[in-house]
């Protein structure tokens, strides 16, 4: 007989790459968890989790987000970094508001600031702010540049050996997307998180260079950065099937990695799960095989 009860917490963001950690880390908890899904069909994988269960939600549709809120009591809100991010934060923090949720762990980001030149930091403080107001108690994760992010240079990597950047020789104290889930299922289950900000890092900073290094050695090829300016980067975005709105916060975002804004390094992590972050020659050895031909 299970001990799982009905699910109290909502999982948005849950096919994503850190909603897919998340929702195991909670599984392996014995944790009910719902995740909002736009369709259950495509999200199997998901639906098989012990203690899962799926409600279809649209982040554009309030109908569909009151139901997925029903009865919820804690929310992850992660949703896609597109324009329409923030209005869509937003119509979730409106809707958990009439809905009586009690506790938002938001995904943010690192430094993110409502006059920040960088729309991604601009749009996180926006939602930031609008929760403060709700009253919903709120716990806001910022995270710095994820290891992963690695990922969507994966085809110049595996192809060309190299992949590119506009950051010069600045330091980033990267983290591993597992190291976030590991701080979201935490926060969402455990009590004293509420009313807090948690700055995440990896255990240390590393230029583009050292990055590019690590990656030679885990995948036993040479793997090349290289620094290109901001126009160029925006480009290579574009033909990498980036859009546009999106290629332009990426070039934002790096013009704050050059200027030196993402190398300090913090201990909430350590704080929060009580261990060390994953370091980047993990992630490089763990995902070898993906950057390598």
């Amino acid at each position: 007989m299970s001990n799982r009860q009905s699910p109290k917490i909502l999982i948005t963001g849950a096919t994503g790459n850190i909603g897919k950690e998340l929702t195991k880390l909670l599984s392996e908890k014995g944790i009910s968890f719902r995740a909002m899904v736009r369709s259950p069909e495509q999200a199997e994988e998901l639906a098989s989790l012990p203690g899962s269960e799926l409600v279809e939600g649209d982040f554009n549709n309030h109908d569909s987000l009151r139901n997925a809120l029903q009865g919820v009591e804690k929310a992850f809100l992660l949703t896609n970094s597109s324009e329409l991010a923030e209005r869509q934060q937003c119509s979730f923090v409106e809707v958990g508001s009439q809905s009586g949720l009690k506790h938002i762990v938001k995904l943010s980001q690192w430094a993110a600031d409502a006059d920040s030149p960088v729309r991604f930091l601009r749009y996180h403080a926006v939602v930031e702010n609008l929760i403060k107001k709700s009253g919903i108690a709120y716990t806001f994760l910022r995270p710095n540049l994820f290891m992963q992010g690695l990922l969507g240079f994966r085809q110049t990597i595996v192809e060309k050996g190299k992949f590119f950047g506009a950051v010069g020789d600045s330091k980033i104290s990267l983290i591993d997307i597992r190291d976030i889930a590991a701080v979201a299922a935490q926060t969402l289950t455990t009590p004293g998180h509420e009313g807090k900000i948690y700055n995440l890092t990896g255990p240390e900073s590393l230029t583009h260079t050292e990055v590019a290094h690590k990656l030679s050695i885990a995948t036993g090829r040479p793997i090349q950065f290289i620094d290109i300016t901001p126009m160029m980067l925006h480009d290579t975005l574009l033909q990498a099937g980036f859009p546009g709105w999106q290629a332009e916060g990426l070039v934002e975002d790096y013009a704050h990695y050059k200027a030196g804004e993402a190398s300090e390094i913090k201990s909430g992590l350590r704080e929060i799960i009580g261990r060390e972050p994953i370091a980047f020659d993990k992630f490089a050895n763990d995902y070898a095989a993906l950057f390598s031909a």
